[in-house]
């Protein structure tokens, strides 16, 4: 599997990490793009580096679309044409997409969370629309669509991402060896 994970200032820095890590650990190709060159600050100040910067990546070229949460970070997703797109393009095509935390707003923006089941991190439910809103639930799968609460949820919606896009024996492996 061929994952992207676009990653920005303010990003959340766990959930950026663990996805990224827990996938790679699985033996997916990940690529992580910055939206900005350079350096990215997560919300707690780590400093990340991206494989690459969105502008040099095609998003047909993946699988799966996968948004880490953090305040900034999903504004600047939210507020990104580039990634705008790519979400609608994943969901016509069928193609997975995953979001934790604050990034729930991100796929709001793009216009896939209607009619659909997801959760986010408590409290994202205030900026949403009273027709759009979570359930209260660790990870959610609905359909093609993958979404998960926070920092402390990041293992579980890795592995789910796993066992969803590859298999259930994968991510099980994959837990073993977290010694989750």
């Amino acid at each position: 599997m061929k994952a992207l994970v676009p990653i920005a200032n303010g990003c959340e820095e766990m959930e950026a990490v663990i996805i990224i890590d827990t996938l790679r650990r699985a033996e997916w190709d990940v690529t992580v793009a910055g939206l900005s060159a350079g350096t990215i600050e997560a919300s707690r100040g780590v400093k990340l580096v991206a494989d690459t910067d969105w502008d040099a990546i095609n998003p047909d070229d993946f699988d799966v679309l996968l948004l880490p949460g953090g305040f900034g970070g999903t504004m600047a997703l939210s507020e990104h044409a580039g990634v705008q797109q790519a979400l609608r393009d994943f969901t016509e095509q069928g193609k997975w997409v995953g979001a934790i935390c604050a990034s729930a707003l991100a796929l709001h923006a793009a216009g896939i969370l209607e009619g659909k089941k997801f959760t986010c991190y408590p409290g994202v439910e205030a900026k949403l629309p009273a027709n759009v809103q979570p359930v209260n639930e660790i990870v959610v799968v609905d359909g093609r669509l993958i979404t998960s609460q926070g920092p402390g949820t990041a293992f579980e919606f890795a592995l789910k991402v796993i066992a969803e896009c590859s298999s259930p024996s994968l991510a099980a492996e994959v837990r073993a060896g977290l010694l989750l």
